[in-house]
């Protein structure tokens, strides 16, 4: 398969890339680094990207971040901040690339365990993740031509821990090929519609 892997040189988008280098085409891309550079908050930019990498058979995306917020001062302005990165970027990735994927290919997208367990200082990851989960939900139901999509939400990821792991107290850190088998599985199954949850 040729899959292309925005955000690869990230702390998941490393260890992804080189499980799936093994056996399959990589093209990776991101902000700074990568065969392609994109930034997913600009739709011109991703429109870009799929018209540079040409017919993929997979779009995998990690590139995602969100900073924590105070409630106290949280304002819907560092809400759509927040969301224009990890909900909007993402959703734009299905909405322009399903025009690009080869038949039958597949998106993954990343979420996080805010959707599920909310935490001080994470209402805006906690709206994010979630309406991510919604999105593909019913995404999968509206893509054409056999398309595909999954979302992974990992927790706090053991290679991460020495530098986030005081921002989440009380989290049990995940293994990384526990992460990194999520996106495998979504990849070279047939699933669609699945919220794929890796947490401790």
């Amino acid at each position: 398969m040729k899959i292309l892997i925005i955000g690869a040189s990230g702390t998941i988008g490393t260890g992804i890339t080189g499980a799936l280098s093994e056996k399959h085409e990589i093209i990776t891309a991101g902000r700074s680094s990568g065969d392609l550079r994109v930034d997913i908050t600009s739709k011109k930019s991703v429109k870009q990207l799929f018209e540079e990498a040409g017919p993929v058979d997979a779009c995998i995306c990690t590139a995602t971040s969100g900073s924590m917020d105070d409630f106290g001062t949280l304002t819907e302005m560092d809400l759509l901040i927040n969301m224009k990165g990890k909900l909007l970027g993402q959703v734009n990735i299905v909405l322009i690339g399903q025009h690009y994927l080869n038949e039958n290919g597949c998106f993954i997208l990343t979420s996080g365990i805010f959707a599920d367990r909310p935490a001080k200082g994470a209402t805006g990851g906690g709206l994010i993740n979630g309406a991510l989960h919604s999105f593909v939900l019913s995404a999968a139901v509206e893509l054409q031509r056999g398309l595909r999509v999954n979302v992974v939400s990992p927790g706090i990821i053991e290679d991460s821990v020495k530098d986030s792991g005081p921002v989440f107290p009380g989290l049990r850190p995940v293994a990384m090929n526990g992460v990194v088998d999520a996106y495998v599985k979504s990849i070279e199954s047939d699933i669609s519609g699945n919220i794929i949850r890796v947490y401790g």
